[in-house]
């Protein structure tokens, strides 16, 4: 049974509590969330890995999200893997994206080589000039590079929320294991707060 996943008014609880995403200020101004999705890893290479179950579902929920952020003009941006000794290679077949993901060549892209797309990238640089406080992540591996994508955007005080059902992993029961430890959104509570992205 899955884990109980964040209602929305908690999410704005949280958002409010959080020092990145401040609160009214004295003069009762309400602040902006100003989100950006994360798309990762979802490669050629890596894509037999993930469990069969994840395969078939995932990839609706990640499309829907990525139309989501470009229904209300928010950015996508593609994260890759490339390890300098294992690959895949840039501009091989293996390191491109599985053709079932709809990102375009003009979504900004981030080549990393450890598993947080924060380590050693220009993430974090393109997330404060664009003044983005809230990232939210799809792709794969839930257990790997996602949940360690996730867990580097709160060390550096983004809100961060996985996109329930756009997670894969090896093992399907782990993928919902991390969508339960971790804050959660359905689509649908994702674009809640798109449709009214101020607190």
């Amino acid at each position: 049974m899955r884990a109980k996943k964040v209602s929305l008014a908690l999410v704005v609880s949280l958002l409010l509590a959080l020092c990145a995403v401040p609160g009214r200020g004295d003069d009762g101004e309400r602040v902006e969330i100003k989100p950006v999705l994360l798309v990762i890893d979802v490669q050629n290479a890596f894509w037999p890995l993930m469990s069969e179950e994840d395969r078939a579902s995932a990839p609706e929920k990640i499309n829907q999200a990525i139309a989501l952020f470009r229904e209300f003009g928010q950015p996508v941006i593609r994260v890759y893997h490339s390890h300098p000794e294992r690959g895949p290679e840039p501009g091989t077949e293996r390191f491109a994206f599985v053709s079932s993901i709809a990102v375009k060549d003009e979504d900004p892209e981030v080549i990393k080589g450890r598993p947080s797309a924060f380590v050693k990238t220009d993430l974090e640089q393109m997330l404060r000039e664009s003044e983005r406080n809230i990232v939210f992540l799809c792709g794969l591996s839930a257990t790997g590079c996602v949940l360690a994508t996730y867990f580097g955007a709160e060390e550096r005080e983004f809100m961060a929320f996985m996109v329930e059902g756009a997670l894969l992993s090896g093992d399907s029961s782990k993928t919902e294991a991390v969508e339960g430890i971790c804050s959660s959104l359905s689509v649908e509570k994702v674009r809640d707060i798109l449709e009214d992205p101020f607190l």
